[in-house]
């Protein structure tokens, strides 16, 4: 069984946060991950820099600006997990795109991650009917390649659902990721369609930002996933956000464990 997937047996309702590799630089993001798995984060997302970011709002466009500007590559975040990795086994999941993973080379990508102890990766601008370019190299390295599922028919839904790996990461809300103050999606009827045809755990995301709104997408699905509103504490208190960001993971883990 996968760390992805004991992750999920193990807790009756998972979190999984998100930050961006490099904002300010790699030094913090080695310390908020480490506090953040030892808060009782269940998975842990991290983003890649990249200069294009489609899938992104504005607050973690600024994140991959400032990852970039302090000089982040793919070799440096490497390294730095694989510090990560003497210290924590906690699941770890990039979030990045097309373009850095060919530009670096497919096989040699997911082989750095299943070095480094990198369990997963996200790629938003993948889509579903070309993910064969990347799916053979994911499956030779044991990676998970983790389906998005947006607000769409259910038709398309259930048939990405069927060949998730992983988990599969519901959308909340059609557009780029960023911070909400209603989450109007009927992400019941969204879980429904997808556990018609599996049994692979389902994490909700992009809005998420306060307790309320982590236990009440818990409640409808396996987990919560956070990612701007950790960002957004990342950019406001820069190289000591490790202290606020842990305060504020441990009250949505709270939350998120009292999920029914």
């Amino acid at each position: 069984m996968s760390k992805i997937a004991q992750a999920f047996k193990n807790k009756k309702k998972c979190f999984i946060p998100f930050v961006t590799a490099g904002d300010p630089d790699l030094a913090v993001t080695k310390e908020l991950i480490l506090a953040m798995a030892a808060a009782g984060a269940d998975i842990i997302e991290i983003g890649i820099p990249f200069s294009d970011p489609v899938a992104e709002g504005e607050v973690i466009q600024r994140a991959n600006v400032r990852a970039l500007g302090a000089g982040t590559t793919t070799d440096k975040i490497f390294a730095m997990l694989a510090e990560v990795r003497l210290v924590t086994q906690v699941p770890l999941v990039f979030l990045t795109y097309v373009n850095p993973i060919f530009m670096y080379g497919a096989e040699k990508f997911m082989q750095k991650c299943q070095q480094t102890g990198v369990d997963g990766v996200i790629v938003p601008d993948l889509p579903y009917e070309e993910k064969t370019e990347l799916l053979d190299c994911c499956w030779a390295y044991g990676i998970d390649l983790i389906s998005l599922i947006a607000p769409t028919s259910a038709d398309r839904i259930q048939m990405i659902a069927k060949e998730a790996m992983g988990y599969i990461y519901v959308v909340s809300s059609l557009g780029v990721t960023g911070v909400r103050s209603n989450i109007t999606t009927d992400i019941g009827a969204i879980v429904a369609t997808i556990r018609d045809v599996t049994d692979i755990p389902v994490a909700v995301g992009f809005g998420i930002a306060t307790p309320e709104q982590a236990e009440q997408m818990a409640g409808l699905s396996d987990g919560a996933i956070v990612g701007s509103a950790i960002v957004k504490i990342v950019e406001q208190y820069g190289k000591a956000a490790a202290g606020p960001v842990t305060e504020y993971v441990e009250k949505i883990i709270v939350a998120v464990r009292s999920a029914k």
